[in-house]
């Protein structure tokens, strides 16, 4: 004796058999999980507030008035005293704030081509599976990644080179960051191989395969390369304080550092004098942070679309 089973319909449903019907006005959170939304909501917004508060004590502290700045304490969410850009017009007009942003360009202009350069052709050979040597290679490259030589060696590798007082010194020593190899090793790894196999077929070499196969097929890690290395010379400032010794010669860092630790503001308040030269040296150090800041933060939103999707390359496969 057979049975035969016919499909159910359930009411509310149109057109679709053995199907539990769903409510059209959402399905009801339960407390449990409303309550786990509000507390996530509430911890992103406290580190939300944590990460963005400096910055916006910075910006109302460089245009308040400096003697009531210096009598306040505690947070700072609107300007105190009167609102002026004065201490603008001193960052803006010290040469030295000048001199920095030209020598910190000429590094940025220099550094980031070459680095990123040197960086992708190191990866290129060791992502290739022909080459029989890459894992020992990946050997010293990771280990430098725990051990180095320190500062002493790099100052008399340096010297011994020639680079003393000279801007290649915060460039060329540090041309291959060993993480950012990495990732890039990964990302090149993940490009299908039967594109470079077709494109050997058409008799194509190792720089025709980086040049127009790898390279264009790798924007999104490029691009993350370029904010890595461009953060890390734009901030950079002590490797510079190590091997310039010629004023001239400082970047935008060494200038800031000079003003906000060894509170060297002569440059910027000569010509001033009393209670005013009081106000504007409390503001000064606020404006410039922000002169010195807002030119990495501009740049950041154009790369974030191919930072984000860069970023994870790395760890999907080693």
């Amino acid at each position: 004796m057979s049975t035969l089973i016919l499909p159910f319909r359930k009411k509310g449903l149109s057109g679709a058999t053995g199907s539990v019907p769903l409510k059209s006005k959402g399905i009801k959170e339960s407390k449990g999980y409303m309550t786990f939304q509000f507390f996530n909501y509430l911890m992103l917004a406290s580190l939300a507030f944590l990460t963005l508060y400096p910055m916006w004590h910075v910006l109302i502290g460089s245009v308040s008035d400096g003697r009531a700045l210096m009598r306040h304490s505690g947070f700072l969410l609107l300007p105190i005293g009167e609102v002026t850009l004065n201490a603008y017009r001193a960052v803006l007009q010290n040469p030295n704030i000048a001199m920095g942003y030209r020598n910190t360009l000429y590094i940025l202009t220099v550094g980031i081509p070459l680095q990123v350069f040197v960086t992708s052709l190191g990866a290129y050979v060791l992502s290739r599976k022909t080459f029989g040597l890459r894992n020992a290679v990946m050997f010293f490259i990771a280990f430098t990644m725990f051990f180095q030589g320190g500062m002493i060696p790099m100052f008399l590798l340096v010297r011994d080179l020639g680079l003393m007082n000279n801007l290649l010194a915060v460039v060329l020593p540090f041309a291959v960051n060993a993480f950012n190899l990495i990732i890039m090793r990964t990302s090149f790894q993940a490009i299908p191989e039967s594109l470079e196999e077709s494109a050997r077929m058409d008799g194509a070499g190792h720089f025709t395969v980086y040049a127009r196969i790898v390279m264009p097929l790798s924007k999104a890690v490029i691009a993350v390369m370029v904010l890595y290395y461009g953060v890390g010379l734009w901030n950079g400032w002590f490797w510079a304080s190590v091997f310039i010794r010629n004023r001239s010669l400082f970047p935008l860092q060494l200038i800031l550092r000079e003003i906000l630790i060894i509170n060297d503001l002569s440059s910027m308040t000569q010509g001033v004098s009393g209670d005013d030269m009081v106000s504007l040296t409390e503001s000064i150090r606020y404006a410039t942070i922000i002169v010195s800041t807002l030119p990495i933060l501009t740049v950041y939103p154009f790369l974030q679309k191919y930072f984000a999707s860069g970023v994870m390359i790395g760890a999907i496969k080693g």
